[in-house]
């Protein structure tokens, strides 16, 4: 008997069927995600202002701002993502 085809029927066996749903925790915390883009966004604003009255690390506002930067530009990819989503779903034929 092969090893590997047990292994893989295991496998079968143990996982998770599509049609369950997903365990509390493990799914994606938008709540959090959004807590997270907004303090980003409020760590950059104030290290914009301190930059701009002299307050600040050169260092420490570069890094600041590429962060929310860099928050920004994913939020902006996610939004597209789901845009395109909603699209192919609206082409679908009922």
């Amino acid at each position: 008997m092969d090893i590997r085809s047990l292994s893989a029927v295991q496998n079968y066996a143990s996982a998770r069927p599509a049609t369950q749903p997903v365990p509390e925790g493990t799914g994606i915390d938008l709540a959090g995600a959004a807590k997270d883009f907004a303090a980003t966004l409020a760590t950059g604003e104030k290290a914009a202002l301190s930059g701009m009255t002299g307050d600040a690390d050169p260092h420490a506002m570069v890094q600041a701002l590429a962060q929310t930067e860099l928050a920004v530009e994913t939020a902006v990819t996610v939004r597209n993502k789901v845009v395109e989503a909603y699209q192919e779903i609206l082409r679908m034929p009922v």
